[in-house]
């Protein structure tokens, strides 16, 4: 029997515009694009360059524009700063697909009239954070910062402790961050220890306000003093708090964590923070606070720069509103339904021939929140090998490698993705 010429093995251009994933991407960049990159992938395939069967993907990787590609995050750590933070909850997820079209965002619909940009999400907050007589929001928690810094001490000082002139990621330095804005920094005290005396004798005419950091990323232990908010608050300046991760009440979890409601009961004049964190919600920063300082901000020309957009908005709203989030459920899991889990993932892979172990692992918060915090957790144990194909596959799963093995630990994997990361893992023994 002669061999079938491969030239004539190479898929009809019609059978590749029906594909599901080339039709899709198609919505996307446009029918033209997508067939122009099939003429080129079979023009590759008919000279050899590539195997017919090939063809799909070679057109898919050739087209300008791609989605980000679906994660399952079985790193074990809840808040993967690299994997986008916080996933949104259900309904922050629908609330996101209906205000993509037109909404109400900056109208009063039984007026008519233009009304307050975002008023559901910033209720929403007021309501989760009673303790703050006025709230604001910008579009992340670095941009509340700048914000407060820019309409609060531009061309003044900000007193700040040494020791919480912190490196924010990615290379950001809070110190450059804060003289951005025109404002002086004012240091006070060492790397170590601060006290209430170091800030009283640095305020004068020129301050603009006192601010207190959380270091979130990192803990100093031995020989340390720092001065609590409600200490700080005495000194007859505002107080700007930055707690960072977006803690709005206190969680016995996590006791050190400093929270919004805590610190503005202790007398922070304003409080800022980020939406993407502990919050669980959309990438956003939080302000606040005293109705006079917020307005102030709400009011200077640079917070029209940092608004957030509707989808935001509605992403925000419903995560407030919503009775959990991924995020709470991820850090709240409880070990031993973990641990059962993971051992009926392993016994279900034993099946299929494929041998895994279970072991003990310590999951952590990430995203700078809770530093030092380990949460008992549970984990699938495999060769190493198989990382990076797992990392290759759609969706893509993320694990850790430690000595040789890699670990995916189930903590922040929803349950309803367990057979995912099963099919996943015979994919590659396949």
């Amino acid at each position: 029997m002669r061999e079938v010429d491969p030239r004539r093995r190479v898929p009809r251009t019609d059978a590749l515009l029906a594909d599901p994933a080339l039709a899709a991407a198609a919505g996307t960049v446009g029918r033209d694009r997508v067939k122009a990159a099939i003429v080129a992938a079979q023009h590759r395939a008919r000279q050899g360059e590539i195997n017919p069967e090939a063809v799909r993907d070679a057109a898919l990787a050739a087209l300008p524009v791609r989605t980000p590609r679906a994660v399952l995050n079985a790193t074990g750590v809840v808040l993967h700063t690299n994997l986008g933070r916080a996933p949104l909850a259900p309904a922050a997820v629908q609330a996101l697909v209906a205000a993509a079209g037109h909404t109400d965002v900056e109208l009063d619909l039984g007026t008519g009239r233009r009304a307050r940009r975002g008023r559901e999400a910033l209720a929403a907050l007021a309501a989760a954070v009673p303790d703050a007589p006025a709230v604001h929001v910008v579009n992340n928690g670095a941009a509340a910062l700048v914000l407060a810094a820019t309409a609060l001490a531009a061309g003044r000082e900000i007193v700040v402790s040494r020791g919480e002139l912190v490196e924010i990621g990615d290379g950001f330095r809070l110190p450059d961050l804060l003289a951005s804005t025109g404002a002086r920094l004012r240091e006070v005290g060492t790397t170590n220890r601060t006290t209430r005396a170091d800030y009283a004798a640095a305020i004068g005419p020129d301050t603009g306000f006192v601010l207190k950091v959380h270091p979130s990323n990192f803990v100093v232990t031995g020989f340390t003093s720092a001065v609590p908010v409600a200490d700080l608050a005495t000194l007859g300046v505002p107080v700007v708090a930055d707690i960072g991760s977006g803690l709005l009440a206190p969680d016995p979890l996590l006791p050190d964590e400093p929270d919004a409601a805590t610190t503005l009961r202790a007398g922070a004049h304003l409080v800022t923070a980020s939406g993407d964190k502990l919050l669980g919600g959309p990438q956003a920063g939080l302000l606040l606070g005293a109705t006079d300082l917020v307005e102030r901000l709400r009011r200077h020309p640079l917070a029209r720069a940092l608004r957030v957009d509707k989808l935001t908005l509605a992403a925000l709203a419903a995560t407030l509103h919503a009775p959990t989030t991924p995020t709470r459920e991820a850090l709240h899991a409880d070990a031993g339904r973990l641990r059962a889990r993971v051992e009926r993932l392993r016994d279900r892979l034993g099946e299929d021939g494929c041998k895994a172990e279970v072991t003990p692992v310590a999951a952590v918060v990430g995203g700078g929140g809770a530093p030092g915090v380990d949460l008992d957790s549970w984990a699938l144990s495999l060769p190493e090998r198989y990382a990076a194909p797992l990392r290759a596959g759609d969706p893509a799963v993320l694990g850790r490698v430690l000595h040789g093995r890699l670990l995916l630990d189930l903590r922040a994997v929803p349950e309803a993705d367990d057979d995912r990361v099963r099919a996943a893992i015979l994919s590659v023994e396949g």
